[in-house]
């Protein structure tokens, strides 16, 4: 393994997270908040990093694929641990445990959390605990090889480590334009989604911070009772529609913006994702109406919002469906598991996987039945090896 080109990657990672922490600095010193929470982390994450830039000098800028997995694992494990620290020196949590699960649960956009109460929260601590959602979401890898001069060659190690999906392609011929043209993606859908949240009726401060939650598809709120607490159908429909647009895979609005509108949308994956979200919410529609005694459009709009947000694995509240009939229940569970599509920031199995798993099944029924038949297995027309 290359060790020196190792550190100088997650000195390059530690340098950028510092430099991200300058935006919830901003936002505390916004609301005449102390610096200290963020000052001392960007210290602790800034000063070894310059030291591994520095220090470490490789003969070669080659890597290899554990080079690529070794970096993704080291690095979130710093991020990790560094980006616990604004809870702990705030004040807002007592125990470095609680603050650690926060962050990697914000990271990682599963979205549990341990609070109860935001109140007595800093605006700038909660600003990065809701903005590790966006970091997580697309990943901080992604955003340093798409900022960072690196071997577009070996880098491609580190964008099948980091991103999701069961392959992992160029859109363009260098990994550094491919990673950029993501990044670009992800911020404009994110700014776009911030504006109509503020023409609805949000603060600014809240439209952000959902708009950077609904993109990374994670589900902490700046409310205690999540999105419930706005008591707006526009606003949850808004947000409905781009956990949807966030759970897609990425590629395609690449491929709308070179005009290739036809070919996206034959994609046989989005198709697929479509048609299960218009499934699911047709039929628990029905059956809230029929048997959870709703009303036809409250039963809709209850419908498309929790399919959204579950599907997405975002996991933003409106409603208790634990006291929904059983089936939908049920396919709320089912969909959860296959989450988004590949290349998105949702999580869950991906949908590509699950439909390579049912056309392996199929293949293998029909291979028992025709032995001397040679059938392969495709999605979008390419064999799946």
């Amino acid at each position: 393994m290359n060790y020196r080109m190792i550190c100088r990657v997650l000195g390059l990672i530690l340098l950028i997270y510092a430099g991200l922490m300058l935006l919830p600095l901003a936002a505390g010193l916004c609301f005449r908040e102390s610096p200290m929470p963020f000052l001392v982390p960007m210290t602790v994450a800034a000063v070894p990093g310059a030291l591994m830039l520095w220090q470490a000098k490789p003969k070669s800028n080659g890597m290899v694929a554990r080079d690529g997995f070794v970096i993704v694992g080291l690095g979130w494990i710093l991020i990790s641990l560094i980006g616990a620290l604004p809870f702990v020196l705030s004040g807002s949590m007592s125990g470095y445990a609680d603050a650690l699960f926060e962050t990697v649960s914000g990271l990682t956009t599963t979205g549990a959390t341990v609070l109860q109460d935001f109140d007595g929260m800093p605006r700038g601590v909660m600003f990065w605990r809701i903005f590790t959602h966006w970091i997580g979401g697309m990943g901080v890898l992604v955003f340093l090889m798409a900022v960072m001069p690196m071997s577009g060659e070996h880098s491609m190690h580190i964008m099948r480590a980091e991103v999701p999906g069961p392959t992992v392609g160029k859109l363009v011929p260098r990994v550094r334009h491919t990673a950029r043209i993501l990044y670009m993606i992800y911020i404009v859908l994110t700014l776009i989604e911030t504006g109509v949240l503020l023409l609805l009726g949000m603060s600014f401060y809240d439209a952000i911070l959902h708009a950077f939650s609904t993109a990374g598809t994670g589900g902490f709120s700046t409310m205690p009772n999540s999105i419930s607490g706005f008591r707006s159908p526009a606003i949850e429909n808004t947000l409905a529609v781009f956990m949807i647009l966030f759970a897609l895979n990425f590629n395609l609005y690449y491929l709308i913006l070179i005009g290739s509108v036809g070919k996206a949308l034959k994609n046989e994956e989005l198709r697929t994702f479509l048609a299960v979200i218009l499934f699911a919410v047709a039929v628990i529609t029905l059956s809230l109406w029929k048997d959870g005694g709703y009303a036809f459009l409250p039963a809709l709009h209850d419908a498309f919002f929790n399919v959204s947000t579950i599907i997405s694995t975002t996991g933003f509240g409106t409603a208790d469906f634990t006291r929904w009939p059983e089936l939908c229940k049920w396919i709320l569970i089912l969909i959860m598991f296959c989450g988004g599509c590949a290349g998105s920031t949702g999580g869950g199995i991906k949908f590509s996987r699950v439909m390579i798993l049912f056309k392996s099944a199929f293949s293998d029924l029909r291979r028992i039945s025709r032995p001397r038949n040679v059938i392969r297995v495709s999605l979008d027309g390419q064999r799946v090896e």
